[in-house]
């Protein structure tokens, strides 16, 4: 990196790139939070974080973006795929808590024991339901619709197994709880950007979370990535937000014949 003649310049040189980007430019701050976000995935930084004394595994802007996204749709119920220590599921708790208002159903093929015992021990554990089985499971998903009972509105968070199929499967089966409106949010899209670090797999743009979000969204034109959500320029839910613009063919039907039967 270096500064140019003109001090209001900073130059950084990017591999493959012939001319130095200037990172006050619109260009110039997309590559350096990219740069971050590749450094930072590489050393592990999601790991050194915690909400309310729990590990979260989140990227920090990701956590303040979930925040907006939370109070903007003040959701009754939360889906999340992918409890691990249980940090993202006491946060969205806590803001649902402070909101008044909604729980949280965190669902996981396995939750540890001391997991499970220091969530439930969490204050935040009375809004939230601990699942465990396998997301992609039919059952597991249909016990999830029980839970909610057609409280409205739901919003999804997948972040679990993060291969391309299992990330699409998901979608498939989950996005079905989402109304308009509402958001479905993918996590670790960043695959595709961190597949060349020294930690990453050079096929991750091909088997990986972005690949599964962008095999769903070929086929699902009611949702669409809101891109407000990455404003901050780094996030590992690279066009991962999804919002619900209107019903899918599949769900209009069924509200269609339910009101038929009803008169």
């Amino acid at each position: 990196m270096t500064t140019s003649a003109n001090q209001n310049s900073l130059l950084v040189a990017l591999p493959g790139v012939a001319n130095p980007v200037d990172v006050y430019t619109s260009e110039g701050f997309r590559e350096l939070t990219r740069l971050w976000v590749k450094a930072g995935w590489q050393r592990k930084l999601s790991y050194e974080l915690t909400w309310l004394g729990v590990p979260i595994i989140q990227l920090a802007e990701d956590i303040l973006m979930m925040q907006e996204l939370l109070y903007k749709i003040r959701p009754a119920v939360v889906v999340e795929t992918g409890v691990a220590h249980g940090g993202s599921t006491i946060l969205y708790a806590s803001i649902l808590e402070m909101l008044g208002r909604g729980r949280v159903i965190g669902i996981d093929v396995e939750i540890r024991k001391y997991n499970r015992v220091a969530i439930q021990a969490h204050p935040m554990s009375s809004r939230i339901t601990l699942l465990e089985g396998s997301s992609t499971d039919e059952s597991t998903f249909w016990h999830t619709q029980e839970l909610i009972a057609g409280e409205e509105p739901v919003l999804v968070a997948l972040d679990s197994n993060h291969s391309r199929d299992h990330v699409l499967r998901e979608l498939e089966l989950y996005s079905r709880l989402v109304s308009p409106g509402s958001y479905v949010v993918v996590f670790d899209t960043v695959m595709d950007l961190v597949a060349d670090t020294p930690n990453g797999q050079s096929d991750w743009n091909l088997t990986g979370a972005g690949a599964g979000l962008r095999a769903f969204l070929e086929a699902h034109p009611e949702f669409q990535p809101d891109r407000y959500y990455n404003r901050l320029g780094a996030t590992y839910c690279e066009n991962g937000f999804l919002r619900r613009v209107s019903e899918s063919a599949g769900r209009l039907a069924q509200v269609i014949t339910s009101n038929s039967d009803q008169e």
